[in-house]
């Protein structure tokens, strides 16, 4: 019978050290720090075969846990900076902006959806995202959904 996978936390700190160099590379590989998975493992110090027998098992609390994800829908005035406004709003309450779509203004307004993540810090902000109407140009904004 095949076993099912279980999510445990543990500290790092009782572990033994090849779990956090799989996640060093894995973040190094992300941010581009490499150009390849050798030269990364080389690097941080583990070898090619420990980090492939442990990067689909290994992650951090963070990625997988610590999010929330919220998909805006706004109408905006076709003028110029009020996305720009809105964009600047969210980066101000430390949402980070995963993407937005916009479609071609008609009749002098444009349709945007914008999906933020947001940290612990800024969840704490999530009930003044209503507030992003109060901005010039805002026309409507609703969230579509959170998780």
């Amino acid at each position: 019978m095949e076993q099912k996978s279980q999510f445990i936390v543990v500290d790092t700190s009782i572990l033994p050290d090849v779990f956090t160099k799989v996640l060093e590379v894995k973040k190094l590989m992300a941010q581009k720090g490499e150009k390849s998975f050798a030269s990364a493992c080389k690097r941080i110090g583990i070898s090619r075969s420990a980090y492939y027998k442990y990067k689909d098992s290994v992650f951090s609390y963070d990625e997988l846990f610590d999010r929330k994800i919220v998909n805006l829908y706004l109408l905006l005035s076709d003028s110029p900076g009020v996305l720009s406004s809105v964009l600047v709003f969210l980066h101000n309450i430390h949402a980070n902006i995963m993407t937005v779509n916009q479609s071609i203004p008609v009749d002098g307004a444009a349709q945007v959806n914008i999906s933020i993540r947001l940290t612990s810090e800024s969840e704490k902000e999530l009930d003044s995202i209503n507030s992003i109407k109060e901005l010039n140009g805002v026309l409507e904004i609703k969230i579509i959904s959170a998780e």
